[in-house]
């Protein structure tokens, strides 16, 4: 059950980088939705779900 014989990083190194890959894409999307949010996106509807109809 070996890895990649070229990567020869530790489990516990693999994991840290993509712990570390994660929390870029994640600042990355909180700067995306602070940034729509003070543009008015989210207001205007943007990438929002649209309500359900009532009574159906």
């Amino acid at each position: 059950m070996d890895c990649k014989p070229d990567n020869n990083l530790s489990r516990e190194e693999r994991l840290a980088a993509k712990l570390r890959e994660n929390l870029r894409r994640r600042k990355g999307q909180a700067r995306e939705m602070a940034r729509d949010a003070a543009t008015g996106a989210s207001e205007s509807g943007g990438d929002a779900l649209p309500k359900p109809a009532e009574g159906g």
